[in-house]
């Protein structure tokens, strides 16, 4: 049965004469081309721009690839982009690995895809791309949740291969900084299986509770060696983590996503390791300072309050009430001593005058007595009048310095509701003195008495001011 040949005149009439016979049905003709383009054209790679994308509830994904000239229908079924690292999008170039077939039920011919690549950026960086912007979305970068890594931590859990450089380096440095605890939980840092040991290691510390602080890294590698650090489980997990975490993958210039969710990032696992504690030298420096610097202070404040009490028990010393009744005492023995030399004065003076009496009389003798008589009367009278003013002047000052020394006289303080509690032979001045059941001595003008103390109320600082 020749179906392509040449459109002969002949040809044609015999076939028109034929028609009756050579009669095909759709399903006919259109198997015959699928049998022949499947047999001719065998699995290709074919580049082009997707469009009209759809991914169906099934997981299947329908889309066209497109030129400047030409569109080709293509479907990727679920088992196939299962492995898919990036979401397909319209505009998007790519390269498609499959089986250029028919589709039987509408006739047309399609391209069943097995395998899907990005053009100019590879699947896992859009991979990388894309969650980075969801989780960045979602708040999972923000620094309001960082948390803030400890700065003195006595024991470190550390998520890596057991047997990878980047556990020695980390011991070594650790070591040699700031000797600490090291736990490890051993998990693989690559390959299928390592996301889920990454993420069974921070469940495990966070459950026990054992470490300050955790750092999850590995040594440097390609993309695909650090793609574990990538996965969007081990990232909800690091943001999840009770316990800060530090992520150290890769060499300075790595980025993962593991980086930007945890809660400080170092370049390296050797550079985690310094972050992670200090320095022991610089920190026993730092600590002899402050201590230098403390004693300085103590000094000076036992020196500044030591001149204060001594300011205080001199000025406590001054006002005591013993002081102040002695010094009261010396000025009544001053004042008595005065008053007694007064009146001795006065008696001096008035033998004096009798003396000048008796002397005036043998000198004048009888013949002047006569002839005097009256200035003798004038000198009585004024010497009467002159010891009568002075008698009066004497006797009001002896009133006035009595009148004070009554004032100061410490048995009218007394009288005044004062009284004087002692102790013993010591003088009470503050409740401080005093405890429950103390036997006390008060004092009074008129007498005193024993006490028993029951209670005592100390008065706020803020009252004795």
């Amino acid at each position: 049965m020749n179906l392509f040949g040449p459109d002969h005149p002949e040809q044609s009439r015999k076939n028109s004469q034929l028609a009756d016979e050579n009669i095909f049905t759709v399903s006919e003709i259109t198997s015959h081309i699928k049998n022949i383009l499947e047999a001719n054209i065998s699995s290709l790679w074919i580049k082009g721009e997707i469009s009209n994308y759809k991914r169906h509830s099934s997981r299947h994904m329908y889309f066209t690839l497109k030129d400047e000239g030409s569109s080709l229908l293509c479907v990727f079924f679920r088992q196939f982009n299962n492995y898919l690292r990036f979401e397909p999008e319209n505009g998007m170039e790519v390269i498609c690995y499959g089986q250029i077939k028919v589709y039987e039920r509408s006739g047309q011919y399609q391209l069943y895809v097995n395998q899907m690549r990005p053009l100019g950026i590879g699947e896992l960086e859009i991979a990388f791309r894309k969650l980075k912007e969801e989780l960045e979305e979602e708040g999972l970068f923000d620094e309001f949740h960082k948390k803030t890594i400890p700065e003195y931590p006595t024991r470190i859990g550390i998520i890596t291969s057991p047997t990878g450089a980047a556990i020695h380096d980390m011991k070594n440095v650790l070591s040699r900084r700031f000797p600490v605890t090291i736990l490890l939980y051993p998990a693989r840092v690559q390959g299928d299986e390592a996301a889920r040991e990454i993420v069974e290691g921070i469940r495990e510390f966070n459950k026990r509770k054992n470490v300050d602080v955790i750092i999850v890294g590995r040594g440097g590698g390609s993309i695909e060696d650090l793609w574990p650090f990538n996965e969007e489980i081990v990232a909800r997990e690091i943001f999840a983590s009770k316990i800060p975490i530090i992520s150290a993958v890769g060499h300075e210039t790595d980025f993962t996503i593991a980086d930007f969710v945890a809660d400080l990032r170092a370049p390296t696992p050797s550079a985690a390791a310094e972050l992670v504690v200090p320095e022991r030298t610089a920190l026993l420096s730092t600590l002899e300072s402050y201590a230098d610097r403390m004693q300085n202070i103590l000094n000076n404040r036992v020196y500044e309050y030591s001149s204060q009490c001594r300011e205080l028990v001199y000025r406590l010393e001054r006002r005591h009430p013993e002081n102040v009744l002695m010094n009261y005492s010396q000025q009544l023995d001053d004042l008595q001593m005065r008053l007694r030399d007064s009146l001795g004065y006065l008696v001096d003076i008035r033998f004096d005058l009798e003396e000048t009496k008796i002397k005036f009389l043998q000198s004048l003798k009888n013949s002047y007595i006569d002839k005097n008589t009256k200035l003798m009367n004038d000198l009585s009278v004024q010497m009467r009048y002159a010891m009568s003013e002075n008698y009066t002047k004497t006797h009001d000052r002896f009133i006035d310095l009595s009148a004070k020394l009554e004032e100061l006289n410490p048995l009218k303080i007394l009288k005044s509701g004062y009284t004087l509690t002692k102790k013993g032979e010591r003088i009470l001045n503050t409740i401080k003195n005093v405890d429950v059941n103390d036997s006390l001595n008060i004092h009074f003008y008129d007498g005193e008495c024993e006490c028993t103390v029951t209670e005592i109320l100390e008065k706020p600082k803020h009252e004795l001011q």
